[in-house]
This record gives structure tokens, sequence and C-alpha cells, in this order.
């Protein structure tokens, strides 16, 4: 009689044990699509600057011939940032690295050209000027919103990972931490605009 019951008990600390692991890895999973949806928010921001540039390029071409060098590198700085492409389920802190490493090129170029329309006040008094100023200011604005949150989902789901004893269902299903966006060496910096 003793033994079909030490056998429910068994069977039923087996259940509770797998439902808790299956709630676990549920929340993992969870956590891991919040971290790539923040990923995609961050890229949608970065893509809307990236789409603003040749607009801005071209405003201020009309008006300041003669920056051909800065009007290219800008272009160039643009190119490069919307080249690099981040999975961010494998995301890796050298691939987001490289990743700021581009975004920070083009807001050095984006500075210089700002920089540039300063010295053509007809330029600054230029509604389409002045209207996708803004825009790149509100883009730059939501860009810093979606970092922030793609650190604060990123720190979510690695404490979900690190934290004992769910790193042990983690761990045996192969969820890693994830990077998080860190301010660049030369964004301690203001950039430096020469011509």
């Amino acid at each position: 009689m003793k033994k079909p019951m030490s056998w429910i008990v068994l069977l039923g600390v087996v259940a509770i044990l797998a439902l808790w692991v299956a709630n676990v890895y549920n929340r993992l999973v969870e956590q891991e699509e919040n971290v790539e949806n923040a990923w995609s928010q961050v890229e949608n921001q970065y893509q809307r600057r990236a789409d603003l540039v040749p607009n801005l390029v071209n405003t201020v071409k009309g008006y300041a011939q003669h920056e051909q060098e800065t009007f290219v590198q800008a272009m160039e700085a643009r190119a490069k940032a919307t080249q690099i492409s981040i999975d961010p389920s494998n995301v890796t802190p050298e691939q987001l690295a490289q990743f700021q490493a581009a975004q920070g090129e083009l807001s050095q170029a984006l500075g210089r050209l700002l920089a540039v329309s300063e010295r053509y006040p007809e330029l600054k008094a230029n509604e389409n000027f002045l209207n996708l100023q803004s825009q790149l200011e509100g883009t730059e604005n939501r860009c810093t919103v979606a970092r922030q949150q793609f650190n604060d989902v990123a720190k979510a789901y690695n404490v979900l990972v690190r934290r004992f004893p769910g790193n042990i269902v983690a761990m045996f299903f192969g969820f890693e931490k994830k990077p998080y966006f860190e301010a660049d060496e030369d964004a301690k910096k203001a950039p430096k605009v020469e011509f």
C-alpha cells in the first residue's frame, strides 16, 4: 500500500518541477523576444536617421556647392552605418561596438554638415532645412530613447538568465547574456569641426 503512494508523490514532484522549468523557459523566451523587439526599434530609429541624411545633404548642397568633401563624408558615413546588420538573438559585444562605431561616424559627419550650414545665413532661414534639422534632432532623441529601452529589456533578460535557479534552465537551454549599448569613448569629447 505504501508503494503506490510514494509513486504518486514522486510523480507530483516531477510534475511540479516540469511546470516550473516550463514557466522559467517561457519567461526566458518572452524576455529574449523583448530584447529582439527593442533592437528592432533601435534599428528603426537609426534607419530613419539614415533616410533623412540624403535630404539634408541635398538641401545644404544647394547653398554650399564648394563644401563637397563634407557632403561626401556624410554620405559615406551613412552608407557604412546602414550596411551593418545585427541579429539580435546572437548579438555579441564586438558586433554592438562595430554598430556603435559606424553610427558614431555618422553622428560626427552630421555634426560637420550642420556646422557647414552655420556659414550660410540664407540656408538657416530655409523652411526645408529647418524642417529637416528639426526631424534630425527628433530622430536623435528617438535613437537615445530606443537605446535606453534596449538596455532596459536587455537588463531584465540578463537578470533572468543569471539569477538562481533560473540560470540553470537558461544554461540548459542555451540562453546567454545580451550586451548593452555603452557610451563610445569618443562620446566623452565634443566633436571637432574643422574647415
